[in-house]
C-alpha cells in the first residue's frame, strides 16, 4: 500500500458557520436570523434544535482555537453573523459584535492559524427577509 503524501507547503484548515457553532442567539444585541425563524418551524429540524446554543463558541473561543492549534490546524474558515454585528441589516455595526470576532482574530493569530473570513454564510438578519 502506498502512503498519501501532500507536497510541501500544505495547509490544514478547518471551517465552520456562525450559527452551527456560536450560539449567544440573543446576547449582545443579536437580532433572530432567519436560520432562527426556520430552526423553529415545527418539522424542519430534526429534535427541533436550534442553534441558541450550539456549540457556545460564543463563550467558549479561546478553547476551542486552543483544540484546533492542538490538532495542527494551520487556517480556520469562520463565518460572520450579521445578525451580531449588523442586527437591523442596515445602519451602523453593533460594537460587541464587531469585538467578538476581533478577538476571534487575535486568538487565531497568536495561535499561528491563518483566519479566514466569510462575510455572508446564509445568515440573515431575519429583518430582511
Amino acid at each position: 500500500m502506498t502512503a498519501l503524501t501532500f507536497p510541501a507547503g500544505f495547509r490544514w484548515g478547518t471551517a465552520t458557520a456562525a450559527y452551527q457553532i456560536e450560539g449567544a442567539a440573543d446576547e449582545d444585541g443579536r437580532t433572530p436570523s432567519i436560520w432562527d425563524t426556520f430552526s423553529r418551524v415545527p418539522g424542519k429540524v430534526r429534535n427541533g434544535d436550534t442553534g441558541d446554543i450550539a456549540a457556545d463558541h460564543y463563550h467558549r473561543m479561546r478553547d476551542d482555537v486552543a483544540l484546533l492549534k492542538d490538532l495542527g490546524v494551520s487556517d480556520y474558515r469562520f463565518s460572520v453573523a450579521w445578525p451580531r454585528v449588523q442586527p437591523t441589516g442596515r445602519g451602523p455595526a453593533v460594537q460587541k459584535g464587531l469585538d467578538f470576532y476581533r478577538r476571534l482574530v487575535d486568538e487565531l493569530r497568536s495561535a499561528d492559524i491563518r483566519p479566514v473570513a466569510t462575510l455572508y454564510h446564509w445568515d440573515l438578519p431575519q429583518e430582511l427577509e
